[in-house]
């Protein structure tokens, strides 16, 4: 059977939210112009394979802004779950595994019952 833990609220918190942030970024980069500033479109087939860039009308001061405010709280949220007190009580693999299982605990079990 597999080992279970005893995540402390706060550090499943962090976890939780750190995944929240980590998508929203995700979706907000996704939307965005892919050149922070304005640029014009571009063609290259020099390379090893043929690249090609639309113009960017660049991002707005909010958008700049909303993402320079979710990439320091996911720095922060990083920060607080990989140095949480939780883990000085876990050493080696058993740390290692432990996090894998943080990673995954906002997760739904699977359901071994299924025929």
């Amino acid at each position: 059977m597999a080992t279970t833990y005893d995540f402390p609220s706060d550090l499943l918190a962090g976890q939780e939210e750190l995944h929240q942030v980590r998508a929203e970024l995700s979706a907000l980069l996704k939307r965005l112009p892919w050149s922070v500033r304005p640029v014009d479109g571009f063609s290259d087939d020099n390379g090893w394979r043929k690249v090609e860039r639309p113009a960017s009308p660049g991002w707005t001061a909010d958008e700049q802004a909303e993402v320079e405010k979710l990439r320091r709280r996911e720095h922060e949220l990083a920060v607080f779950v990989t140095t949480h007190r939780y883990w000085s009580e876990l050493t080696g693999r058993d740390r290692v595994v432990a996090r894998s299982h943080l990673k995954h605990a906002h997760e739904p079990a699977p359901d071994h019952d299924q025929r």
